[in-house]
């Protein structure tokens, strides 16, 4: 179903999905300009989480989308990327939460204290039956039925906040298949304790990989600096190089919030696809 067309492209909604690991969702798809005429081209595929609020404001959880289809178009229209297909799975609010939980990072717990954390979260983490969804179900359908360059560097993933987590656990479980992530405002706070022993063992090689952090300085945001320098001393030691394949960018007074994302999703964009 079309849900929007204009000069940067159109939008598709593929309505009630089916899944063999989780719930039926709607899945949104944005096909840049040109993809009706250019039939000889294949374009590189951008997956994103919380799809309802990456597009069009009727759709947002919180009224503000972050656009994303503009950002591409512009990055796209000045030649500093190509133009790509974003495809946004939307995110069902009571699962939302343990569906981005990263579930293989508390293996690393004690028994006792994963039992403790589990009972707080209200139940397991679906973070790895969301994952097979992803792969398993989602980009076999889109590289079948829209003409995609499959391969794993032509294929990047990228959300924020607990959708920055599950983007970065993605291309950890999955290093084959996505070659690159951007962890916007992630939310770090959600696997303390765990998340640096578990990177250090599964963080994806840097010759095939690059991987895009940042956080705001404001609301949520300003919790997540402790954790995010330790990640980066990881990421660094492992052998990641600043500004070539890994970056992590401060944003002074940005909040935690989709208007802050939406004012930088091109920065992140522009890295991954470049």
């Amino acid at each position: 179903m079309i849900i929007s067309d204009d000069p940067l492209g159109c939008m598709v909604r593929l309505e009630d999905f089916p899944s063999r690991h989780v719930p039926a969702r709607h899945v949104d798809i944005w096909l840049p300009a040109g993809y009706e005429t250019n039939i000889e081209r294949h374009y590189p595929v951008l997956y994103m989480h919380d799809g309802q609020n990456c597009f069009l404001a009727e759709y947002c959880s919180y009224g503000v989308p972050w656009d994303v289809q503009s950002a591409l178009g512009r990055l796209a229209a000045a030649g500093e990327v190509e133009p790509a297909i974003i495809v946004a799975a939307w995110s069902i609010g009571p699962l939302r939460h343990l569906e981005y939980q990263p579930a293989r990072p508390f293996l690393y717990l004690s028994s006792h204290a994963r039992r403790r954390i589990l009972t707080g979260l209200g139940g397991r983490p679906r973070s790895d039956s969301y994952l097979a969804f992803i792969v398993e179900e989602l980009k076999p359908f889109i590289d079948t039925h829209y003409r995609t360059r499959p391969d794993r560097a032509h294929t990047a993933i990228m959300g924020s906040s607990m959708g920055g987590l599950i983007s970065l656990y993605a291309i950890c479980e999955y290093p084959d298949v996505f070659g690159a992530a951007g962890c916007v405002s992630t939310h770090w706070p959600a696997v303390e304790g765990v998340i640096v022993p578990y990177l250090g063992e599964h963080l994806p090689d840097p010759a095939t990989h690059r991987i895009y952090f940042d956080f705001g300085t404001e609301t949520l945001d300003a919790l997540y600096r402790p954790t995010q320098m330790l990640v980066d001393d990881l990421v660094l030691a492992v052998g990641y190089e600043p500004n070539v394949n890994w970056i992590t960018r401060v944003f002074p007074d940005a909040r935690h919030f989709e208007a802050d994302w939406a004012a930088r999703v091109h920065i992140p964009i522009k890295f991954m696809l470049s």
